[in-house]
């Protein structure tokens, strides 16, 4: 008897603490947000020259002229104490903005303002051609005058509530969760709000927003990358054009690209962690997300072949069940950011890349 009781009162700690840990975690958004500053600023751009533009039968539409094309909006927050750590930026994938990391769908904090708690300067981007970063309407405009074919129009990419439901796997098909799932699926309707057109067939090849990103690191003398989805792979692609300002890595679903032996060198001189939820294959839809996760299964050990630092953290694997697509918004989201900010620790900060 005495046996059972000791086993029974060791099972309630364990399922008590992970509650309590999330319970203080949360505790953190009830205290004064304090910062050193904050604000806003572009990355990059160049100037195009735009050609007088007419619409048959309404007459002219606009003068020719320069408009500035490719720039990248950040905005940022520097806690009292973040001159101590790396700075992260923190880059939102398709068909959505940097709102992505801020407060989530249910009115929880997100990984932004908690990173900023945790005393790391944190900075939003919105990718090149999109929210307000802009985007370069040109040919748009160009098809209207009639001095382009229609068939030159870009494709604006535009998810549907029932896309982004199996993309982004909160249950096995349309209005149905997962039990075990992350997601707050009672705010749904928030999250499709935050989803906005994807301009991203406005812009050329290669892709601004990965020199911007590795512009925006050499311009906080290092910084820590951090891409989801459609950006997942994009600091390692930023890294490949410039690693000087790259003190780290962080990948967040996605599929990760094949490179050269060469490229798989030069990347594994910075720190990489890739992190992957559950259910990958247990949605309806065109999302392949078993193929990428083995994809990026790959490239880590490619990386680690090559005697880089890299981690495959693949939350179920973890014990950690549940997550979907959108993880920085699952109701776990703060766990799974402590154990961002405990990578950055051991894997980038205590091994020179520390913010001087």
């Amino acid at each position: 008897m005495k046996a059972r009781w000791i086993c029974t009162l060791i099972l309630a700690m364990a399922i008590a603490v992970p509650g309590s840990a999330q319970d203080k975690r949360r505790d953190e958004s009830k205290k004064p947000l304090t910062l050193a500053s904050q604000g806003s600023f572009f990355v990059g751009g160049e100037s195009k020259t735009l050609p007088a533009v007419a619409v048959p039968g309404r007459g002219p539409a606009g003068p020719p002229g320069e408009v500035t094309v490719n720039q990248m909006y950040v905005q940022f927050q520097k806690p009292l104490n973040g001159d101590q750590h790396v700075p992260v930026v923190m880059v939102h994938g398709c068909c959505l903005s940097s709102k992505t990391w801020e407060t989530t769908p249910d009115g929880r904090m997100g990984w932004n303002e908690y990173f900023v708690r945790k005393d790391r300067s944190v900075y939003l981007a919105d990718q090149s051609s999109r929210a307000r970063s802009g985007f370069d309407p040109s040919t748009i405009n160009a098809v209207k005058a009639g001095t382009i074919p229609p068939a030159q129009l870009p494709n604006v990419l535009m998810a549907t509530h029932q896309t982004a439901w199996s993309v982004f796997r909160f249950g096995p098909s349309y209005g149905k969760a997962f039990e075990d799932g992350q997601f707050p699926i009672e705010a749904v309707d928030e999250l499709y709000k935050q989803m906005i057109p994807d301009l991203n067939s406005t812009l050329p090849n290669p892709n601004p927003t990965w020199k911007n990103m590795a512009a925006l690191g050499v311009q906080l003398k290092g910084a820590v990358l951090m891409g989801h989805s459609e950006s997942g792979f994009f600091p390692e692609q930023a890294a490949l054009i410039d690693p000087s300002g790259i003190k780290g890595v962080i990948s967040i679903e996605m599929p990760c690209a094949a490179l050269s032996a060469p490229q798989i060198a030069g990347l594994a001189k910075i720190p990489t962690l890739i992190m992957f939820g559950d259910h990958l294959g247990d949605t309806q839809g065109f999302a392949t997300w078993p193929q990428s996760f083995d994809s990026c299964q790959k490239f880590v050990q490619q990386l680690k072949d090559a005697g880089g630092d890299a981690e495959m953290m693949s939350l179920p694997k973890m014990g950690i069940k549940g997550n979907s697509h959108m993880l920085m918004q699952d109701r776990n989201n703060l766990q799974l950011a402590d154990l961002i900010l405990d990578w950055i620790d051991g894997h980038v900060e205590k091994k020179g890349g520390k913010k001087k």
